[in-house]
């Protein structure tokens, strides 16, 4: 093999995802994205050079922890 070719890895299972490839694989506009990442630097977001990183598992506890919150909302709301 070749030094300049590269492995090609699925984006399911890969640690790290650039903005576009979070993007595209979580269903969520690269905008939307994006001002995640800067708003959660640290969190599951990792700016390296001039780009974010999303940890995708991270991203996936996040989203989780949203969504917990709002059935909690919901269920708080139906006073059960």
């Amino acid at each position: 093999m070749k030094e300049t070719e590269k492995i090609a890895v699925p984006v399911s299972e890969k640690y790290m995802l650039t903005i576009k490839e979070a993007s595209e694989y979580f269903s969520i506009g690269v905008k939307t994205m994006r001002r995640l990442a800067e708003e959660n630097e640290g969190s599951f977001a990792l700016y390296l050079g001039n780009h974010y990183l999303i940890v995708r598992a991270k991203f996936e506890d996040y989203i989780e922890t949203l969504i917990s919150k709002e059935e909690e909302t919901d269920h708080e709301e139906n006073g059960n």
